[in-house]
């Protein structure tokens, strides 16, 4: 659903210049000088109203955090909530998460909150997640060596395809739960969606990812590779995965198909 405009967002908007980060690219690489402080930073990635930074600010005033949140109907609420609160360890950024490596150096950031991020049901919406590889490629970036990414969400289908993505790209998975208010997790500060989520009774899954730095150099096998060249008539290959059953082998006798072309015996 979209957010209703805020009447008189402008002049509330600036009542936040305490905590709202205007020029966020003139601190890459410099953001402990903002803070006034060598403590760790942690970064939100879509904020929303504010409910889960502002509370994780309370709670550990000994961490520097950062929200990023696009739009600026919804990220002034959450900055008023910093300010009436008068935490000193919090700042706003009213930047899309694409333009994160812009602001932040390499190595600059120690964890990563994904909170309920929008799901993109449509698969032809897939690069749009925050949990794409894409994105996941940014962090990178970013983070700390074995640095961490805390995610959570309610959605089954976003949880499982994050799963495999976070895989995919070379993340430990650690913390995995598919039904966070009823597990042994004790350090959870809900977002305004997870509390209304809780109490319909919905689950909430959760995972914590940590990338370990190493890349994955393993050479994918190709079934040509072994094939001498002047034994293949062509090499035009289909489009999806080849059956085991369809491939040919030299030396023998082979039915033509509509997958592979024949070899010459």
């Amino acid at each position: 659903m979209r957010m209703r405009k805020k009447k008189n967002l402008a002049p509330r908007m600036e009542k936040c210049e305490s905590v709202w980060v205007k020029n966020p690219k003139e601190y890459k690489g410099g953001w402990k000088h903002l803070f006034g402080n060598d403590n760790s930073i942690h970064l939100e990635i879509g904020c929303g109203k504010g409910a889960f930074i502002t509370g994780m600010a309370k709670k550990y005033p000994n961490i520097n955090f950062l929200a990023v949140e696009k739009v600026e109907d919804v990220i002034v609420m959450a900055m008023e909530k910093a300010v009436k609160n008068e935490l000193k360890n919090v700042y706003f950024i009213d930047i899309n998460a694409e333009d994160l490596t812009d602001i932040f150096a390499e190595g600059e950031i120690e964890r990563i909150y994904l909170n309920f991020s929008d799901p993109w049901k449509k698969k032809k919406q897939a690069k749009r997640r925050l949990t794409h590889k894409n994105f996941l490629d940014c962090y990178k970036k970013i983070l700390k060596p074995e640095g961490y990414i805390w995610f959570k969400t309610d959605n089954k289908d976003m949880f499982e395809f994050s799963i495999n993505s976070f895989a995919e790209e070379n993340f430990k998975l650690e913390n995995i739960t598919f039904d966070l208010h009823n597990s042994d997790f004790k350090d959870n500060v809900m977002t305004e969606y997870e509390r209304r989520f809780s109490e319909i009774g919905m689950p909430i899954y959760r995972l914590e990812a940590v990338y370990l730095g190493w890349e994955d150099k393993r050479v994918k096998p190709n079934i040509l590779d072994k094939l001498p060249l002047d034994k293949i008539q062509s090499v035009k290959l289909p489009h999806g995965k080849i059956p085991f059953d369809k491939i040919p082998v030299i030396g023998k006798k082979t039915e033509k198909t509509a997958d592979v072309p024949a070899l010459k015996e």
